[in-house]
This record gives structure tokens, C-alpha cells and sequence, in this order.
């Protein structure tokens, strides 16, 4: 592990034996020759998850993990492991494998690049040719119209879990369980610019999803009048002076 970490990935896993091995592998692959860490964040597995990813870290010393004692849901192992990072910038990936890991760095450079707004917080990714079932997209896309309708947050995938972020930036926002799909709604709350670029998505390799239609929409229904009552509630001082 460098000593000084310039960059943090943080990948939740939740059940992904024969997902999350390889997945470590593919991030390696993509930040060879950079200063990083990548923490992937057991939620309480039933399978082999941790088993694979434990043998593992001999053969990928920039490999960390983090394990939860207890099922606490996608949003609180996130925020784990954003918690444990030691980098100032930090990307996050599903561990299901669909997000491609060779999008990291261009999402990276976008985030810190010369000319980029002073309050830019947040570059997240936006999927192209979704490789889901045909109910799984039109759910995404009729969710995505109303949520971005309520919020006026400009995200035409707000499911992407791929994104690459400041690490106070995302420590200053409210948690809850599924924010991590209402992010940038957040981030604009709190006054910062986001921005998206459009990354690959892929089948999912072992496994299935964790989600359903019904369920998904029953949490993003709750969450999104939540989201709108903290809009609501905002007060942005406008930026502060020492004086």
C-alpha cells in the first residue's frame, strides 16, 4: 500500500461470490501505476464474498476490506467505506460486476481537471446500452423521469453506482438508507456542481440482483418526498468568509 493514497475506490458486496474476485482484479487492472486503495465492504455476506476476497489480498496489496457484522443495506456500506478511506477523492462501483472498472479514470479526470467549476464535488456515471431485463430499463426510466421532475437534480440515472466524488463533500450530506441513489440531488443541495459522463454497463456475471421492481419503487417512492422535504428545508449561507 503507498503511503500517500490519491485515490479511493469503494465497491459494497453483499452475496457476490464469483463476482467480487474478479471485479478486484479489474480495478487493479485499470489503476495500474497510480496511488490508490480500493475497499471493498462485506454487508454481512451469507456466501463466500468475504472467503474469496480474504485470499485475495496477498496477490493485490492495495486491497482493503471492511466487514459488517450485520445486513445494514448498499447506502450504510458505502458510507463505510468512504469513512475508511484515506484518499481525498473517491469512486464507487456496484459489486455485482456491471459497472466497468476501466471508466474510473475517466471519470477521475474529469473530476479534477484544471478547468473544472471550484464547487464541482461529483462526476457520476451515466449507463449506455443497459444490459438489464427489458422491465428492469422502462422501471429505471419511468423512476428516473419522475425523480428528476421532483428534484430538478439534471440525473437521467440516478441508479448509476458508479461515480467519483470529493470525500467531504459526501461526508457533509444527510444519510439514509438508499441515499446513495439521490446523491446528487445532495450534492446540489449542499451547494456543490455535479457533473455526468456516459460509461459502459455489462451483464451481470454470478448471482442476482438484490432488488426488485416492486421493491425498488415502493424505497425510491418514500425517499423521494424525504429528498424534496430537505430541499425544502435547505438554507445555503452562500458561501462563508473568515473574517
Amino acid at each position: 500500500m503507498p503511503e500517500k493514497v490519491e485515490f479511493s475506490v469503494v465497491v459494497p458486496v453483499h452475496d457476490e461470490a464469483g463476482n467480487a474476485a474478479g471485479l478486484a482484479r479489474e480495478i487493479a487492472a485499470a489503476l495500474e501505476g497510480r496511488s490508490y486503495e480500493m475497499i471493498f465492504v462485506d454487508d454481512a455476506s451469507r456466501d463466500d464474498t468475504r472467503e474469496e476476497l480474504v485470499a485475495l489480498k496477498a496477490a493485490l496489496p492495495t486491497l482493503r476490506l471492511v466487514g459488517h457484522r450485520r445486513n445494514a443495506g448498499q447506502s450504510r456500506a458505502v458510507r463505510t467505506g468512504v469513512l475508511a478511506a484515506r484518499a481525498q477523492i473517491v469512486g464507487t462501483l456496484d459489486g455485482d460486476g456491471q459497472n466497468d472498472p476501466a471508466d474510473l479514470p475517466r471519470l477521475l479526470a474529469r473530476l479534477t481537471r484544471p478547468d473544472a467549476p471550484a464547487n464541482l464535488a461529483m462526476v457520476g456515471g451515466q449507463r449506455t446500452k443497459r444490459q438489464d431485463s427489458w422491465s428492469k430499463r422502462i422501471a429505471s426510466r419511468v423512476a428516473n423521469r419522475v425523480r428528476r421532475a421532483a428534484l430538478k437534480d439534471g440525473a437521467n440515472d440516478s441508479g448509476s453506482g458508479i461515480k467519483v466524488f470529493k470525500r467531504d463533500a459526501f461526508l457533509l450530506l444527510p444519510y439514509f438508507d438508499h441515499m446513495h441513489r439521490f446523491m446528487a440531488a445532495l450534492m446540489q443541495r449542499e451547494g456543490y456542481a455535479v457533473e455526468y459522463l456516459e460509461v459502459n454497463h455489462r451483464q451481470r456475471g454470478a448471482g442476482r440482483s438484490k432488488y426488485t421492481n416492486l421493491g425498488r419503487l415502493a424505497a425510491n417512492m418514500s425517499d423521494l418526498f424525504g429528498v424534496m422535504w430537505l430541499q425544502s428545508r435547505a438554507r445555503p449561507p452562500g458561501g462563508m468568509d473568515e473574517l
